[in-house]
């Protein structure tokens, strides 16, 4: 086993796999960004290494820095978690051919093979696992588009080979839709990426995503599995709870599947999988054609046709799920594996028991189609606990958030003997989560226990997108929000909850002070951290982007936190009222940021794949 692991990784997730270390008997390292100093992975760690400035590329992607790092704290393994270097070949193939450090996770070859989907697909068709019919090739022309729309039918889905999560890929309806969706898709995954290379499936109209967990040792000549029987799969989750293809509630076992059909969506993982040479830890997906009359008492047969998507080649957030109904610890699987003691499960151990579901506790306004929070601190943080809880944090009462990355905060995981048990108990555990400071979808997860559709277990992946009314998300926000709200008027409230005691009896009193606080509060507002403006407002009341600057001109602002896609302007050009300056993506979606009144540029204050927060300036017209 591994002296000292080095986790590539922040939040949640790198405390998590600290703990798996701990129990091992591992040292850990933490690496940060200036945003990160005083995060919780930070104070967790034995050890922890500054890696950069706030902004992810040159903090946690420098892959450089990271190994620096791993060799300045002495660590013979590196784990990266999931997200950032995580499913990076090129970054796992640097810690392979770094002495004295090993790589925790598949090999580079394996997850190249396994991370360009076209290879993927191929790799997968060769070895008999149902495949979405599509391309198998890159495709660069629109009329390629056209053509596979008129043989398969639409809609068509365009997709980038280094997506995942639903970015990089665009739905075309229509002929006419072919080139401008190929070209967003195209420049998503240049952005998001840097691979602009893109395929095509047959759109799936109503699909339930279905993924299997698997661990794979590497076999007796440690080249990869040698059969299937190095191969161990852990049952299945449910992820079709999303919202622009990006999970939001999971679990398993999978409400819709037959014992028959689960059975083979597992072997047919398995199978692919060393077909494919690959070890440790990864994610095998599918998607399964639900039939949207299926009575919820009956599960879905063993003919029902399900198909191949993508493989994660790393662990995956919803990874406790499978931790809960088995009780196999896979951060510790994955470090025996790399360790090269090998796996400590076969197929024939695993035996799954009761249901667990996981909430990702999300600082998002749902009522404001899942807006992430741009600000605030924990000033209340109080879990959940209780028989069949699980919480994975890092943060804790008084962090302030840390906004330049995810809007995760932590996960709340519930396992019970049945399904109808573990609703119950999730009901129990979302009431009991305190959290005030920071808005949170801890709401919307409340909504969704009452939720029929959600509760029978018919809903697909389209659900939250098209059926699921609005109005609901909002009623939950505001019956279950914490988080201060302002007048129609702008007026700040103040809100205060105080104890009174009367006859012998307590009650709990909900106090809101307009205007300035009666008790004045350190920071303003209620404590929390305020961004420093950029810009005065000109006087404008009628929705303008536009405010005076420094330079003189007039400033077009992000109206959302996201990342520029594009900058379609530079200084000096004259642009007209309505003229796209740059492409904003923020919440899975492309926006188009465009002047209000035309003007020669006299600015630009953003670049390609640069991150953004709401009320930055993006382009300065005079």
């Amino acid at each position: 086993m591994f002296d000292k692991v080095l986790v590539a990784n922040r939040g949640e997730i790198a405390v998590r796999v600290m703990r798996a270390c701990e129990e091992l008997g591992v040292d850990t390292v933490a690496v940060y960004s200036d945003a990160d100093k005083h995060g919780g992975h930070v104070r967790y760690a034995d050890e922890a290494y500054n890696v950069g400035p706030a902004r992810a590329a040159d903090s946690y992607l420098d892959g450089e820095a990271v190994v620096d790092a791993a060799r300045a704290a002495g660590a013979d393994a590196i784990h990266p978690g999931y997200g950032f270097l995580a499913e990076n070949a090129d970054f796992a193939a640097r810690v392979e051919s770094t002495d004295g450090i090993t790589w925790i996770g598949p090999a580079s070859d394996a997850m190249e093979r396994l991370g360009e989907k076209t290879h993927a697909r191929r790799a997968m068709d060769a070895a008999d696992v149902p495949i979405v019919p599509g391309t198998t090739e890159p495709v660069t022309d629109p009329e390629a588009v056209r053509e596979f729309g008129e043989e398969h039918g639409y809609p068509v889905a365009i997709k980038a080979e280094g997506g995942g999560g639903g970015r990089g890929m665009k739905i075309v309806e229509s002929a006419d839709e072919a080139e401008s969706q190929l070209e967003s898709a195209k420049r998503e995954g240049e952005a998001y990426f840097s691979n602009d290379s893109v395929y095509l499936e047959r759109y799936l109209e109503t699909p339930r995503h279905v993924e299997v967990q698997i661990v794979a040792d590497e076999g007796a000549d440690g080249e990869g599995p040698a059969d299937e029987s190095d191969v161990v799969h852990l049952g299945e989750r449910d992820c079709s709870l999303q919202r622009r293809h990006q999970k939001v509630i999971e679990e398993g076992p999978s409400p819709a599947l037959s014992d028959e059909l689960r059975e083979r969506i597992g072997e047919a993982a398995r199978r692919g999988v060393a077909a494919a040479d690959y070890t440790n830890a990864g994610t095998v997906e599918f998607l399964v054609e639900e039939d949207p009359d299926r009575d919820p008492a009956e599960p879905l047969g063993p003919d029902t046709p399900f198909y191949f998507l993508e493989v994660n080649t790393r662990i995956q957030v919803e990874h406790t799920v499978t931790e809960e109904l088995t009780g196999i610890d896979i951060v510790k699987e994955q470090l025996r594996v790399a360790s090269g003691e090998g796996l400590s499960v076969t197929q024939s151990d695993v035996e799954l028991e009761g249901h667990a579901i996981e909430f990702r506790i999300n600082a998002e306004n749902a009522a404001e189609e899942f807006q992430p929070a741009n600000e605030g601190s924990l000033e209340t943080y109080d879990p959940p606990g209780g028989i069949g809880v699980r919480v994975d944090d890092a943060l804790r009462q008084g962090d302030p958030l840390v906004t330049d990355y995810d809007s995760m905060i932590a996960k709340l995981i519930v396992w019970a003997g049945d399904r109808e048990e573990c609703l119950a108990r999730s009901k129990r555990a979302l009431a009991e989560y305190d959290v005030e400071g920071v808005v949170t979808i801890i709401p919307f997860h409340r909504l969704m226990l009452d939720d029929q559709r959600f509760v029978d277990g018919t809903h697909t992946t389209k659900y939250l997108d098209e059926e699921v009314d609005p109005e609901r998300i909002a009623d939950a926000q505001a019956r279950w929000g914490s988080e201060s709200s302002a007048t129609d008027d702008d007026e700040e409230v103040t809100e205060r909850e105080f104890t009174v005691e009367v006859n012998g009896k307590r009650f709990e009193v909900d106090l809101e002070e307009r205007g300035a606080p009666a008790i004045p509060t350190p920071g303003g507002s209620g404590g929390r951290t305020q961004r420093p403006p950029q810009a005065t407002d000109d006087g404008d009341d009628g929705g303008s982007s536009s405010v005076d600057v420094a330079e003189g001109g007039e400033a077009i602002e992000a109206e959302m936190q996201g990342t520029i896609l594009s900058v379609d302007v530079g200084e000096g050009d004259e642009v007209a009222a309505g003229d796209v300056v740059c492409v904003l993506e923020a919440m899975k979606m492309e926006n188009d940021v465009v002047a209000e009144r035309g003007g020669t540029v006299a600015g630009v204050h953003v670049g390609e794949g640069d991150s953004v927060d709401m009320g930055d300036v993006l382009v300065v017209l005079e």
